[in-house]
């Protein structure tokens, strides 16, 4: 889901970089309202915390859920401001500390003792989630965290703008830049990949036929693939096609809906506001193959919910979990489709989702089956900033690409080190 479209941030990076601020305790203790008053239920008091998504229904879709569980009280804190990870962790690093929250899959959260083991809900329904969300969540055959959504994210095109300029929906990164050049016109640039081109960094690495680490936790993106798909994207950033300055970042369907571009990349969130928005003048495709060597790829990023491990109440937030993200299939189906298309994890669910089952919802749904990635737990924040620099270098800056990649390398190596010894 969409963060809330006036935030003109990339929330999944700055949340990942929040999470590396947190790891070193570099951040405040926030304010000391807990939340934590309210409630239906009999007994505990849980705090839950989420960011503001965009789309409406969400808050009270969340709140909704809450109100029905009566083993405990469980109060919502909704941030609504840009800065939810910073509010999380510095909350995380208090006695006001939420007992569960949202958030990604990320190594340290683990290493540090800061989320909860959650195998023994997991266990019993694992072969019911998709496996890749289970491996996401895996350090040690232990299970960190319950997937509540997959987010597919693609390429959006105007199927009307592609048929007056001539063009076939692309299959390799060669034929999306010269569709770029034919569908930029005075008012319209070709294609859109967010104003800093950070949402495509991971989808560059597929689709080049390379992966960010190996088995192994060994580097595996210093390739000649990804070396010619950095000098591609330098011709595509200088060639006056892309869309940059974009009034909303790419998570955002903005500027795809109001005709400022062709092309855009962005999530299957997006659906039903452009569905809205255009009829159905509009397909999806996978960010393209780079190399004969590479296949297209798309990145499936999403959210899970997370027990705080330090909290006087792990054994009731864990069953506040077990009860709404493993037997509440209801709720479940709804948090994923009522408000923007996202893929339940649960298999279960995901056959019975009808709002998925036909259309450009139905397309999405085979890309992920297809094409999907799923992001590597034991690629930190550290390692993700190191490879942003990559593309700020050698991408809009023109620095030789295996010179920008060796920087990349000495950076990787030493927080794997850290990590893995």
């Amino acid at each position: 889901m969409s963060a809330s479209s006036n935030m003109n941030w990339d929330r999944r990076n700055v949340l990942r970089a929040a999470m590396g601020l947190a790891a070193v305790g570099g951040l405040a203790a926030c304010g000391g309202n807990t939340g934590r008053s309210g409630g239906s239920g009999s007994g505990t008091n849980l705090t839950q915390m989420f960011h503001a998504y965009g789309e409406a229904g969400t808050e009270q879709a969340i709140k909704r859920y809450a109100k029905a569980y009566k083993d405990a009280n469980v109060t919502t804190q909704w941030i609504t401001s840009s800065d939810f990870e910073s509010k999380l962790f510095s909350a995380l690093l208090t006695k006001n500390a939420p007992d569960l929250f949202e958030f990604h899959p990320q190594i340290q959260m683990v290493k540090s003792g800061q989320v909860a083991d959650l195998t023994d809900l997991v266990d019993p329904v694992k072969d019911d989630f998709n496996p890749a969300d289970i491996k996401s969540h895996t350090v040690d055959g232990k299970i960190y965290g319950v997937r509540m959504i997959d987010d597919p994210q693609f390429f959006f095109y105007r199927k009307s703008m592609l048929e007056k300029a001539k063009v076939e929906v692309p299959t390799t990164l060669d034929e999306l830049m010269e569709a770029a050049a034919k569908l930029t016109t005075g008012k319209v640039k070709g294609l859109y990949m967010g104003n800093d081109l950070h949402s495509v960094n991971d989808t560059l690495i597929w689709s080049s036929g390379a992966q960010h680490l190996n088995e192994k936790n060994e580097i595996a993106y210093h390739t000649d693939g990804v070396i010619e798909g950095l000098k591609k994207m330098r011709q595509l950033f200088t060639s006056g096609d892309l869309l940059l300055g974009a009034p909303t970042e790419s998570w955002d369907p903005s500027s795809f809906n109001q005709g400022l571009c062709a092309i855009q990349f962005c999530g299957m969130w997006a659906m039903p506001a452009i569905q809205d928005a255009l009829g159905d003048d509009w397909g999806v495709f996978p960010f393209p193959k780079v190399t004969d060597s590479g296949k297209p790829s798309v990145y499936n990023g999403g959210w899970s919910m997370f027990v705080n491990a330090k909290s006087k109440n792990v054994d009731a937030a864990k069953e506040y979990v077990k009860w709404l993200w493993i037997d509440q299939a209801e709720y479940q189906e709804d948090w994923a489709t009522s408000y923007g298309f996202h893929i339940p994890p649960r298999t279960s669910i995901a056959a019975k989702a009808d709002k998925l089952k036909s259309g450009n919802a139905a397309e999405g749904v085979k890309l992920f089956n297809e094409f999907g990635h799923f992001d590597n737990i034991g690629w930190t924040q550290a390692m993700r900033t190191a490879f942003e620099d990559v593309f700020a270098n050698c991408v809009r800056k023109n620095m030789d690409p295996e010179k920008a990649l060796d920087r990349c390398d000495t950076a990787v190596n030493r927080e794997l080190k850290k990590l893995f010894g």
